[in-house]
């Protein structure tokens, strides 16, 4: 099925942006987007972007016609998994999961800067073979914001460019910040929701990504929730498992008794030393110096 979307060209960096948004000028901007679409699925994750993408969907076309598509992989995580489906119950459509199988292509194992262009392309394809006809979809949407087209460390963007994958809150202008002002105000669950990258992202670049790993950083950031942490990232280094935490918590995290029960759940999972990183969460800290590094 030939999907209808934007041409498989370089994306703007010319996006406009608004002041401040309201629910109505957002739903007014998505509207404008898919109005000649007629069954829209949105591929889905549980975050606060594909989420306020598929209300605002939802809004505009109906519930009727509007499938929610989350991908589902070893580098997806349990609560993820289910935290997706608690959110667009919520919203009122349909779940369909896609199995996709990104660990098998040599260039996703590899893990270089590009990992996620090959991750996002299994997806669009997957979609595209197995769910656009059996749900009668004549376009897929996802929800890049205008914060992510500024950044370089997106090829995940430029699979869904090829693919001719919608982008609407993207080309509305609408900003992380926004995203979540407009989510808050339509009282979605995930309004606040940290960002949760896949697990994927937690290896460094050029070593290989394998199943055995994902499942060590999925077990160990699961223990680590359940002690209270709500925003964190597990680096896999080997044998030595960094951890990332907002500023906020690392005074706490290297004080007994928590420290031990960080320590304890950590190993747990597998990895023999654990390292609190006093840098705090970074975004794009494996794929950005790399990148920046190749512009110097």
């Amino acid at each position: 099925m030939e999907l209808k979307g934007e041409p498989a060209v370089a994306i703007t960096q010319t996006i406009p942006l608004r002041e401040h948004w309201t629910v109505e000028q957002a739903f007014s901007a998505v509207s404008a987007s898919i109005k000649e679409v007629h069954r829209l699925g949105v591929a889905f994750s549980g975050g606060v972007d594909s989420s306020l993408l598929l209300a605002l969907a939802v809004r505009a076309l109906g519930s009727d016609s509007v499938v929610a598509l989350l991908g589902v992989s070893p580098s997806l995580a349990a609560e993820e998994r289910k935290a997706a489906h608690e959110v667009a119950s919520q919203v009122g459509v349909s779940l369909v999961e896609v199995q996709t199988h990104e660990g098998d292509r040599s260039e996703y194992q590899a893990n270089g800067p590009d990992r996620c262009f090959f991750c996002k392309d299994e997806l669009f394809s997957r979609i595209e073979d197995e769910a656009a006809d059996r749900y009668g979809l004549d376009a897929i949407a996802y929800g890049e914001n205008a914060d992510d087209v500024r950044r370089p460390d997106r090829p995940g963007a430029r699979a869904a460019a090829n693919h001719h994958v919608l982008r609407p809150l993207a080309e509305a202008g609408m900003t992380k910040r926004d995203v979540r002002t407009v989510a808050r105000a339509l009282g979605l669950q995930v309004a606040e929701k940290p960002a949760a990258p896949c697990l994927a992202s937690r290896i460094p670049h050029h070593h290989p990504v394998t199943s055995a790993k994902l499942s060590q950083i999925e077990r160990a950031e699961s223990a680590l929730r359940q002690l209270g942490f709500t925003d964190l990232r597990v680096r896999h280094h080997d044998e030595v498992a960094r951890v990332e935490l907002p500023p906020e918590d690392l005074a706490r995290a290297v004080v007994d008794p928590l420290r031990t029960k960080m320590l304890a759940a950590v190993r747990g999972a597998g990895f023999r030393f654990v390292a609190v990183d006093l840098g705090g969460i970074q975004s794009g800290a494996f794929t950005l110096p790399l990148l920046n590094s190749d512009h110097e």
